[in-house]
């Protein structure tokens, strides 16, 4: 059957849309890679929901410049050049930088030797990178942070205006039920409370904060790591190795498996229902001898007035607290992994 030529547009149009989805959401990752931070960015990268426009590097798995470089070669890897990588912070905004070489190995991604990047580094500075481009594509940006949040703190800070004008943020922090770097606190808030702070009061349209908590439910295990050792390719064998190194490392604590720390903050982001989430008032502690870097989270919203009464207090009433987070809760750990292999193995 021979088509008419309007009849093959219709096709072909249909096709583009099927294979280029129209309604591409434009993402800016805010990453110090890292193992995880690795697995993430490329999931966002074989994400057809996203239009992935920059990746900013901030200091926290590893130091500033070997994260840029690291940063840099998976762009390059993915093939994906068009990507902007630009450095932004160098340390945090109020505490010496605490590096994770020894969960992330001594170059921040297991060991593993890249080839050379043939991507270069956008010349802004991370933080003024992401104003621009706020301000270009107004609400439209995603925002992902997955490392401290020293960057977009530095933003905000510089330029309120931009908090309105992003879409969403999605964070991976925090933790309401136990740390991973203490008793109490997640590694990306422990590494910059004070920028984690201004970031959870900037009064963005919508922020979802993806805890380690819930990671370490959502767990990528052996059997994992066969399926995704089916597939060959350069992204797939990378991923593979990384995830060796990380279930050997789990193994010697007892583990049974590696927290998708971040790549769960990145799913989030392409599917809300790989987590539940819940309206919380979200304050992060700044200043407590033990609990520094906690995301103190507010489950009912709500605080009991107190007013003089003598030498004492009364409770007088029960004031409510406007959210400013939605605080992911648990997840759909199947669901969110048979998503990060398909996409990652090229499904």
């Amino acid at each position: 059957m021979k088509l008419q030529p309007f009849a093959l547009v219709v096709i072909l149009l249909t096709f583009s849309t099927l294979a280029f989805p129209q309604s591409r959401r434009r993402v800016i990752i805010d990453t110090d890679p890292g193992t995880d931070d690795a697995m993430a960015i490329l999931l966002a990268l074989n994400s057809p929901e996203f239009k992935v426009e920059a990746l900013t590097v901030v200091p926290g798995n590893v130091v500033a410049q070997q994260g840029l470089e690291n940063a840099l070669k998976i762009v390059s890897l993915a093939g994906r050049c068009d990507v902007a990588v630009a450095a932004g912070a160098q340390h945090p905004l109020n505490q010496k930088l605490i590096t994770a070489e020894f969960w992330h190995g001594k170059n921040g991604l297991a060991n593993i030797e890249l080839p050379p990047s043939k991507c270069t580094a956008d010349p802004h500075f991370g933080p003024d990178l992401i104003i621009e481009m706020v301000h270009k594509y107004p609400h439209e940006i995603t925002l992902i942070p997955i490392g401290p949040l020293t960057n977009i703190a530095l933003a905000v800070s510089k330029d309120p205006t931009i908090a309105p004008l992003v879409k969403e943020v999605v964070i991976m922090g925090g933790s309401i039920s136990g740390g991973n770097v203490n008793a109490v606190a997640e590694a990306n808030i422990y590494n910059d409370p004070e920028a984690a702070s201004i970031v959870f009061n900037a009064y963005w349209p919508s922020l979802t904060m993806v805890g380690s908590d819930v990671s370490e439910q959502t767990l990528f295990t052996r059997a994992h790591l066969r399926e995704l050792e089916s597939a060959h390719g350069p992204q797939t064998d990378f991923i593979a190795a990384m995830a060796k190194f990380l279930l050997d490392l789990g193994d010697k604590f007892g583990y049974s498996g590696t927290p998708m720390y971040d790549p769960l903050a990145v799913g989030a982001a392409i599917d809300a229902s790989v987590v539940t989430t819940q309206n919380m008032r979200v304050d992060v502690e700044t200043r407590g001898q033990f609990t520094r870097g906690e995301t103190v989270a507010n489950r009912r919203n709500a605080v009991e007035r107190n007013v003089p009464h003598g030498d004492h207090y009364w409770i007088e009433s029960v004031d409510k607290v406007q959210p400013n987070a939605k605080v992911c809760v648990a997840s759909d750990a199947d669901k969110f992994l048979k998503m990060f292999i398909s996409r990652i193995k090229g499904k």
